[in-house]
């Protein structure tokens, strides 16, 4: 069924029929007894399934990836879907349109997506209002970034600024370092800013009466050595955790043409082409740091068996984005029924 349906929605412009397609799922959702239909179509409730990780207690291990609600409008609906948790944001702290359309590319041939949306959100302000709403049907993340416009000397106090106003309405945070749609993009990689930025973090979330889980972001395109300073990085800050990946910059071996990847221009790779590079950054991270941190996996999941493959890797939480878009909500409840096969 889905796939008729998708065949009709890849007929348009992709960031169009995005909004289009939460209208829809806000409208349906509406109908006396959908909530329930919806439930009871994609929703597991199972003990097994249930993850506990840096004090959070997650129905199940597979949650929505940043960057589908960006604003935080759509996670209450969203958790009909099935998902054990769901990433908000990024969330800047003013508003920003993000870069030029067209920004947001299908690769099909590639099952994947090219994107430059550069932070696009409503800001800081909104996402709060839109969080007062939160029905607590599931664990909400908050991830948080910095606005194109400020000044290298200023991104640290965009991030805190963003962490302290989130901080009541959100159950975790993740630090997005790694989008490659932003710009002073080598600074926000750099691991003695990244020193500076999770130790100042840390230090406000100390002083709130309740500390907030914070997790950190990164590309796929590290190399071994650079993995080596992101594990030495959690040792030193103690920071709770890390999601790996973000999109990627690689385009090596995509069947699509080199024509229309020129056509398309810069942005960030997501889907199947991603998969095999997210999963061994996750299985380095696990391996070289003797398990010694949470790893939240992302990247390519496609399947039940690309999110068992993560799993298998080390990643303890699992996330999806492009294969909700490619595979539909019924993915989720194929993972979750897959993790509870393992598991017997």
């Amino acid at each position: 069924m889905y796939k008729i349906i998708r065949f009709f929605l890849f007929q348009f412009d992709p960031e169009k029929i995005h909004y289009f397609t939460a209208k829809l799922i806000r409208i349906t959702l509406s109908i006396p007894g959908m909530k329930w239909i919806w439930s009871k179509r994609y929703c597991i409730q199972d003990e097994t399934l249930e993850r506990e990780l840096f004090g959070l207690k997650f129905s199940n291990p597979v949650g929505l990836a940043a960057g589908f609600d960006k604003n935080a409008t759509m996670f209450n609906d969203l958790a009909y879907c099935g998902f054990g948790f769901i990433e908000i944001g990024t969330v800047t702290p003013k508003g920003q349109d993000g870069n030029p359309k067209p920004r947001l590319f299908r690769i099909k041939e590639d099952s994947g997506l090219i994107n430059r949306m550069g932070f696009n959100n409503a800001g800081l302000a909104e996402a709060v209002e839109a969080l007062k709403k939160n029905k607590r049907k599931v664990i909400i993340g908050g991830n948080i970034g910095k606005n194109t416009n400020t000044s290298p000397d200023g991104y640290t106090s965009d991030y805190l600024e963003c962490f302290a106003e989130l901080h009541p309405y959100v159950d975790y945070f993740v630090l997005n370092v790694s989008c490659p749609n932003v710009s002073s993009h080598a600074k926000l990689e750099d691991v003695d800013y990244l020193r500076e930025l999770i130790s100042e973090v840390q230090r406000v979330n100390a002083s709130k009466e309740i500390q907030r889980p914070v997790l950190l972001k990164i590309a796929p395109d590290l190399n071994n050595q650079q993995l080596d300073e992101i594990i030495d990085l959690v040792a030193q800050t103690t920071i709770d955790g890390v999601i790996a990946a973000n999109t990627s910059v690689n385009r090596s071996e995509l069947k699509t043409s080199e024509s229309r990847l020129e056509e398309i221009g810069n942005g960030g790779l997501s889907g199947k082409p991603v998969t095999a590079k997210s999963t061994r950054v996750i299985k380095y991270l696990s391996s070289h740091s003797n398990k010694a941190f949470p790893i939240i996996g992302v990247g390519g999941i496609h399947s039940e068996k690309d999110a068992l493959e993560k799993i298998e890797a080390g990643a303890d939480l699992v996330q999806i984005y492009t294969g909700f878009i490619y595979e539909g909500p019924g993915l989720i409840k194929r993972i979750n029924k897959a993790i509870l096969a393992k598991s017997k």
